[in-house]
């Protein structure tokens, strides 16, 4: 029998203080969750949301209209034992996207309330593309077509360094204090990054802008933690027998974490208390997370789908599997890290394989799998080039680009076809076709791309050897025997 506890409701009609960009499921269960919870302890109403998606669901943000703004959070510590939560610090949602071959409907409105001086902290989550930064250099990419438009139109931007740049240009004119821009996307240095696509963006417009940025805009950097599955039918299903009809509800794991550097010039909610961790560097545990839980979760993703599994849990039920991720996180991700004093990072890939054995929760493994492109530098390549460089091997890591290289095939071992979601998946394709099964030179062609691999990364003796050894082994083979 499930054993359900229910959160006290959520109090309406706060102040807005924060806009968010990307209103997805992860902002809905993790930062408004954070808020909401600051609200219920506190009483202060002054740190409402304006959450706004940029390119997509317009019916996310119109039902949430509907709804009043509120949504259901249930948070599931196993299959028998959930927490729900009613979540009303969402104040307003918009749209900016493309809605019948029209951009920017609700754009002027949210460019106003960015510019309004209650508004003292802008958020995002809008994954690793959405700051069109070049995965391997960092540069802004001014040849994509939509920062080309941005860069074109600045009044009437499409992209979120180009809000965020419009919107500190109308406060630096009319003399409001910039907000802060605290990024909550999974990319080592955050906040860094994001500051690199608004100041190279903002140098295309105007050098005194740009200066401006550099000088007077916080760039927090933030690492955020929870594992949120796309919904489910079967996830609406459960809810409803709990008695909640919410076509905007979102199902998680009760673990949360997210920990923030200390720079809010505008200032802040006081959310320590609500289990915000405020700390001076970020840097550490964002490498931690990013090379130990993210990292796995894409060994996973691409070994799962290739033998036909759909879920995290299904994938770590494997001893196999289960093995290879202990191997990579203790000998291969581990080692790179530079932690606080105090930090068991054996006790904390434990927690994480626990974490994955969550039997409550559906987390796809081609949901995670999207985007590998953008991913793969900060999850693999970054601890694999320090490993190397030591003169140790990764063979969990080359396996995984291996089996992320015959991912993006577009097929499964036995044949089974599925969508690649990748801003590259069509070059990648291509690639596929001109090269077939042929391992060395299809290994070569992709170690090539160095908008995700760094040169002096591909050049390293053996690597290239060591992911031909591994794709052929998969694509000629098994699974399993690549595993062996």
């Amino acid at each position: 029998m499930t054993q359900l506890k229910r959160a006290p409701a959520a109090p309406r009609q706060g102040r807005i203080g924060i806009v968010h960009l990307g209103l997805g499921a992860f902002h809905r269960a993790h930062q408004a969750v954070y808020l909401e919870r600051y609200r219920q302890r506190t009483g202060d109403a002054a740190w409402g949301i304006s959450s706004a998606n940029l390119r997509s669901s317009v019916g996310l943000v119109d039902t949430l209209r509907e709804a009043g703004h509120c949504h259901h959070v249930a948070e599931y510590a196993d299959s028998e034992s959930v927490t729900l939560r009613e979540i009303g610090v969402i104040e307003e949602t918009l749209f900016t996207g493309q809605e019948d071959g029209q951009w920017g409907r609700d754009l002027e409105a949210l460019l106003t309330r960015m510019t309004a001086p209650e508004t003292r902290i802008v958020t995002l989550t809008v994954t690793e593309k959405g700051y069109f930064l070049s995965p391997a250099s960092g540069d802004l990419l001014i040849d994509d077509p939509m920062i080309a438009f941005d860069i074109a139109n600045p009044a009437s931007p499409r992209t979120a360094p180009g809000i965020l740049v419009e919107a500190l240009a109308r406060r630096r004119a009319a003399g409001v204090a910039p907000f802060t821009v605290l990024s909550c996307d999974n990319m080592p240095d955050n906040g860094k990054r994001t500051r690199a696509a608004v100041s190279q963006l903002a140098a295309r417009r105007d050098a005194a802008l740009a200066e401006w940025v550099e000088r007077a805009v916080a760039f927090p950097c933030s690492m955020v933690d929870r594992i949120v599955p796309a919904m489910t039918e079967t996830d609406f299903a459960r809810l409803a027998e709990l008695g909640v009809e919410d076509k905007n509800a979102v199902v998680c794991e009760a673990f949360a974490q997210w920990v923030v550097e200390e720079d809010f010039p505008q200032g802040r909610p006081a959310w320590e208390a609500d289990g915000v961790e405020m700390v001076s560097d970020v840097a550490p545990f964002e490498a931690m997370k990013l090379r130990m839980l993210n990292g796995s979760h894409s060994l996973l993703a691409y070994l799962g789908a290739l033998d036909g599994i759909a879920t995290v849990f299904e994938a770590v039920s494997r001893d196999d599997l289960e093995t290879l991720l202990r191997r990579y996180m203790l000998e291969e991700a581990a080692p790179t890290l530079a932690m606080p004093e105090g930090t068991d990072l054996e006790e904390y890939a434990e927690r994480l394989i626990a974490r994955f054995a969550n039997d409550s929760l559906r987390h796809r493994l081609q949901q995670i799998a999207m985007d590998g492109s953008q991913k793969l530098p900060q999850r693999w390549l970054d601890g694999a080039g320090m490993r190397l460089e030591a003169g140790e091997p990764v063979p969990c890591t080359t396996l995984g680009i291996a089996a992320w290289i015959r991912y993006t095939k577009g097929e499964d071992l036995s044949g089974n076809p599925y969508p690649v979601d990748d801003p590259l998946a069509e070059h990648f394709q291509a690639l596929h076709q001109r090269h077939g099964e042929d391992a060395d030179t299809l290994v070569r062609a992709f170690l090539a791309e160095d908008a995700i691999f760094a040169p002096e990364l591909a050049q390293m003796p053996g690597f290239r050897e060591a992911v031909v050894t591994a794709y052929h082994t998969l694509t000629q083979r098994s699974l399993s025997a690549a595993l062996a």
